[in-house]
This record gives structure tokens, C-alpha cells and sequence, in this order.
């Protein structure tokens, strides 16, 4: 019988998601103490958006080519750490663009094949990804409230320690993960072209680039607009935990979810919490209340969306094609999606204000909503179980 490794996978997610939960709210911040202006700090951050939107594809390419799948995670990591380490002597625009494709471009290879070996590894007891994958929420939360309480006690260059030593425990547990073997699927041979003309594919990637453009503004602002309205560092990072401890919840919970709920049920619900999030994110800063609310809904718009969308992939993209699959997902909403979210909201910061920032998240929330609505049909093929649970011997439903 195939073993899971469980705890390699869990501490790989928990070390990727951490150096998000330290770079993500904690980076901008750094970038402003070196005087960079709101249009520099966007185009900064907007290469890890950049280097996902073509990034995977090529990796995931790659991988199935030579099949080796475990060598390019291993030289993501390294590279990704090596790329990191030039933000310690660089403070100028130029080189820190180079260093920061550099890192962007090695890191967004690993997680869409990381993602891949995970269900590999699960095979027919798909429905326990969500508790893997809620280590990384874990790890996020652990980075983002740590980060928090130490940058109030040091410069913020503190958080390039912080990034490098998640970065080497990244490096650390790509060496201990296991290969999988091949899971041999019925449809192994269905052309990916056909898969993707189907109109609930093309509707789902289309409606999880909108989602992650509405998420543009809140990666790269949200902790600029918390620190603007006078919320301490440490209070930064209890807001971001607080709405990963939401997505954490939703994740424990997500097979039971799954089974009671079509995936277009669960779509619309996360993608009108988006529409509601953003709008009182942008006008409601001055409220420590309204903050708590619109991160509790971050369980919804990032938790219950990304476990949905994700299974989704790897079923509407079966055997060979699952690979490809999970790295266009990421390519078109991560990466194009956060990209454009990105760029407009470092455009719009100075010049609208937050508040027309985060209403134009809504916006874009509420075009994904339409998508959803009118082209994942509840009765589509693949729609009414969306994590796949496995069944045990006893006949019930793997959790």
C-alpha cells in the first residue's frame, strides 16, 4: 500500500506559505523605508505575479518532458534562496527588480508541482488535501504574527532575516519530499485543447483571474492602508493572521462542505464575500471592527475559493494533463490576475485614494461572480463533488 507522506508535505506547505505570511504584508513596508514610491512598490511586487504568469507553464512543461519533477522543486528552492539573499546589498530600483524576477521566477515553479505530487500522492483520498494544505495557513499565520512583533522592535530590514531563514527551510524540505508514482487515469490521452474549450473550463479560469485581481490591492497595500490609519505593526499582523485563521477553519471543513454544497453554490458564495470584503476594506479603515469582518471573510475569498477551484483543476484536467492544469490555474489567476490587480492598484493608490482602490477589487470580484452564474452550471459534469473524497474500506467518505 502507498504510503502519504504526510509531514514532508505539511512542512513544505507550512515553510511555503510562511515566507508569504513574512513577505507579503512585511516587504512593502521595507520597500517604503527605502523611499520607493507607491508606483515603484507595486511594479516590485508585481514580478511575483509577473514570473507566475508564464513561470509554471514553462516549469510545469518542463517537468512532464523529463519527468522530473522533484529536481525542479529542489532547484526552484535553492535558486529562489540564492536570488533572496541579493535583497541584503541592494537598495536601488534597477538591481532590485533583477533580484526580484530572479527569485519570483524560481519560486513559482514549485507550488503548481508541489500541488501536483500532493494529489499524486493522495490518489484516490483526495478529499484530506485540504488538511495538508491547511499546515500552510498555519505556517502563514505563525510568519505573518511573528514578523509583525518583531518589526516593532527592529528596522524594518528585519524582514529580510525572516524571509531568508523560511526561504532555507523551504530549501531544506523540497530535499526530504518523495516522488510519487504514476497514477494511470482513463482520459490520459484527451488533448489538453479540448479540455480547455470546454465552457465551464474557460469560465473557472476566467472567474479565478478576476478573484485574484481583486486581490491585487490587498497583497500589496493592505498593511500600507492599516499603517496609514494608525494600527500598530503587531496589530498588522494579528489582522492578516485573523483571516488566515478564518481560511484555516473553512479548510478542516471543506470536504464536509463539499458534499452538501455544488461547487457553483460554493463559488457564488465565495465570490459575492469578495464584492462585500473589498468595498469595506477600502471605506472602512478608520474601524478596527469593519478590519476584523473583512478578514474574517478572507476564509471565504481565498480558503473556500482555492480549495474549490483547486480540486475543480485537478478534475476537469485529468492523468498528464493534471500537471499543465494546476500550472495554468496558477498562471492565469495568480499570475495574470495578481499581476494586473498589482499594477492598477500601485496606479490608483496615490492618485484615487484606498478607497476607489479597493473598490475597483470589488469590481473585478463582481465580474467572477457573472462568470460563475451564467457559465458553471450545477449540473455540469465533475461540478457536485468537487474535492473527490476517497472512500475507506468501510465505505465512508475519507476526511
Amino acid at each position: 500500500m502507498h504510503a502519504l507522506p504526510y509531514w514532508r508535505l505539511s512542512g513544505y506547505y507550512f515553510f511555503y506559505f510562511a515566507f508569504i505570511g513574512a513577505f507579503s504584508p512585511y516587504f512593502g513596508l521595507y520597500l517604503q523605508s527605502l523611499s520607493f514610491s507607491a508606483w515603484d512598490i507595486g511594479l516590485l511586487m508585481s514580478q511575483m505575479q509577473l514570473m507566475r504568469l508564464f513561470g509554471p507553464n514553462l516549469w510545469g512543461w518542463l517537468a512532464d518532458y523529463f519527468g522530473r519533477h522533484l529536481a525542479i522543486i529542489r532547484l526552484a528552492a535553492a535558486i529562489g534562496l540564492a536570488g533572496f539573499t541579493a535583497f541584503f546589498w541592494l537598495d536601488k530600483l534597477p538591481g532590485m527588480l533583477l533580484a526580484m524576477a530572479v527569485l519570483a521566477f524560481f519560486w513559482s515553479a514549485a507550488l503548481p508541482l508541489v500541488e501536483t505530487l500532493t494529489f499524486d500522492h493522495l490518489r484516490e483520498e483526495r478529499g484530506r488535501y485540504s488538511r495538508i494544505r491547511l499546515w500552510g495557513s498555519i505556517g502563514f499565520i505563525i510568519a505573518v504574527m511573528a514578523t509583525g512583533a518583531l518589526l516593532d522592535r527592529v528596522p524594518p530590514v528585519g524582514v529580510l532575516w525572516v524571509c531568508w531563514i523560511i526561504l532555507a527551510g523551504i530549501l531544506i524540505y523540497a530535499m526530504t519530499l518523495p516522488e510519487a508514482p504514476p497514477v494511470p487515469h482513463a482520459r490520459d490521452g484527451q488533448p489538453i485543447g479540448e479540455i480547455l474549450r470546454q465552457p465551464k473550463v474557460m469560465a473557472l479560469m476566467a472567474a479565478c483571474f478576476a478573484m485574484s485581481a481583486a486581490h491585487g490591492a490587498f497583497y500589496v497595500f493592505y498593511s500600507i492602508h492599516l499603517d496609514a490609519h494608525g494600527y500598530s505593526k503587531t496589530e498588522v499582523g494579528l489582522l492578516w493572521s485573523l483571516g488566515v485563521v478564518a481560511e484555516i477553519v473553512v479548510f478542516m471543513f471543506m470536504a464536509r462542505l463539499s458534499r452538501q454544497y455544488s461547487l457553483r453554490a460554493i463559488l457564488l458564495a465565495c465570490f459575492a464575500a469578495a464584492v462585500i470584503r473589498f468595498l469595506m476594506m477600502g471605506w472602512g479603515g478608520e474601524s478596527a471592527a469593519i478590519m476584523i469582518f473583512v478578514q474574517l471573510l478572507h476564509g471565504l475569498t481565498f480558503g473556500a475559493y482555492h480549495a474549490a477551484s483547486i480540486a475543480a483543476v485537478n478534475q476537469w484536467f485529468p492523468g498528464r494533463a493534471q500537471g499543465r492544469g494546476q500550472a495554468l490555474y496558477s498562471s492565469l489567476s495568480f499570475g495574470a490576475g495578481g499581476l494586473l490587480g498589482a499594477l492598477i492598484s500601485g496606479r490608483t493608490w496615490d492618485a484615487l485614494g484606498s478607497g476607489w482602490t479597493f473598490t475597483l477589487g470589488s469590481v473585478f470580484a463582481l465580474a467572477g461572480l457573472v462568470l460563475v452564474w451564467r457559465w458553471v452550471r450545477a449540473d455540469s459534469p465533475g461540478v457536485e463533488a468537487v474535492t473527490g473524497p476517497g472512500r475507506a474500506k468501510n465505505g465512508d467518505p475519507v476526511q
